[in-house]
């Protein structure tokens, strides 16, 4: 159930309508966005009679809402949510470049890097400091050290960064460092995690699980937004099919399915579907014909020597081409606002 207000409710109206709901043992949830109030119900064990709101003072109307993610749904809100990194805004209207290795390996390595990615006009930069690794013998990165590593890039090169928590015990310290925090496709349905995530003041990025549907990725979205950080962003990665031609397939599908069921936006990371360096261009170009609000490659200087994923990082040179290329298909797609 969603309770609209009217547009001068006043803040006792609204404290009333919250009050009615917590009576009957449901969470109120105030939805920002948009000209009015809207209050989702939450926890409710059954249906909510739309009785009890109707003819409230300040109240609007009661709508069902028939998603099973609520505050994730465009049932609940409408308009389209755009979500603020730093200076830079992502969502409708917007195509957001996020580039960087896949690992923080040295400062040095990062730092040449960010400014490659930086020049060719990437507006946030990705480094993980933790990653999780098939193997426990791959390189797990460097910890507080690639945060430490991360936060000069943001002051050198004025680029937000975004990096990848991989558990509860950490969080509090990514949290410090990060811009925008990453939920990554092993984390998508560690609901523990999902729920801290929802207690955090930082957005964050939400990948599609290996293996999830979208109505499963949805639902993590919502265990977020359900604790209060209403600051989410959906990055679709690839799913695990039987092709051998590429690490996933880029499910770009999602794209103008999610953008339909939800009024979050929707980010595609083409390293990680494609896993080679030669299909990670074409994919890009798609991704924003078929209007993702951005994109999140992978960079590196030296690939041949990366400690994590360099068969799938681009060359710097073929970055910038990727820019040139996409920004000219956003503005062939209606996009007002190319970087």
């Amino acid at each position: 159930m969603l309770v609209v207000m009217e547009k001068t409710a006043t803040p006792d109206q609204i404290d009333r309508v919250v009050k009615v709901i917590e009576a009957r043992e449901c969470t109120a949830r105030p939805i920002p966005g948009g000209d009015r109030v809207s209050i989702g119900v939450l926890n409710n064990k059954g249906p909510v009679d739309a009785a009890l709101f109707i003819g409230l003072p300040g109240v609007k109307e009661a709508v069902p809402i028939t998603k099973p993610y609520k505050l994730v749904s465009r049932e609940t809100k409408a308009e389209d949510t755009l979500i603020q990194v730093g200076d830079v805004t992502i969502g409708n209207g917007h195509l957001t470049i996020i580039a960087g290795p896949c690992a923080i390996e040295s400062e040095d390595q990062t730092l040449t890097i960010a400014g490659h990615v930086k020049k060719a006009g990437a507006q946030l930069f990705r480094g993980g400091a933790f990653k999780p690794r098939t193997s426990p013998y791959s390189f797990q990165g460097l910890g507080e050290e690639g945060l430490k590593i991360l936060a000069k890039v943001r002051e050198r090169f004025s680029l937000p960064v975004v990096t990848e928590v991989m558990d509860f015990q950490t969080f509090d310290l990514v949290e410090h460092y990060a811009d925008l925090i990453q939920i990554g496709t092993r984390n998508m349905q560690n609901f523990s995690l999902l729920k801290r995530a929802g207690e955090s003041y930082r957005p964050i990025l939400l990948k599609r699980g290996m293996a999830a549907t979208i109505d499963e990725w949805l639902m993590a979205a919502e265990y977020i937004m359900a604790q209060g950080n209403h600051q989410v962003i959906l990055c679709e990665r690839g799913v695990r099919t039987f092709v051998h031609h590429s690490r996933n397939t880029l499910d770009l599908s999602a794209v103008p399915v999610v953008k339909k069921e939800s009024h979050l936006p929707i980010v595609v990371d083409p390293s990680h579907a494609a896993g080679r360096r030669d299909q990670v261009l074409p994919l890009s170009r798609a991704a924003v014909a078929a209007n993702a609000h951005g994109l999140m490659v992978e960079v590196h200087h030296q690939p041949e020597s990366a400690l994590s994923d360099g068969a799938q990082s681009l060359y710097p040179e073929q970055f910038e081409l990727l820019c040139r290329q996409v920004v000219a298909i956003f503005k062939v797609c209606g996009g007002d606002e190319p970087i």
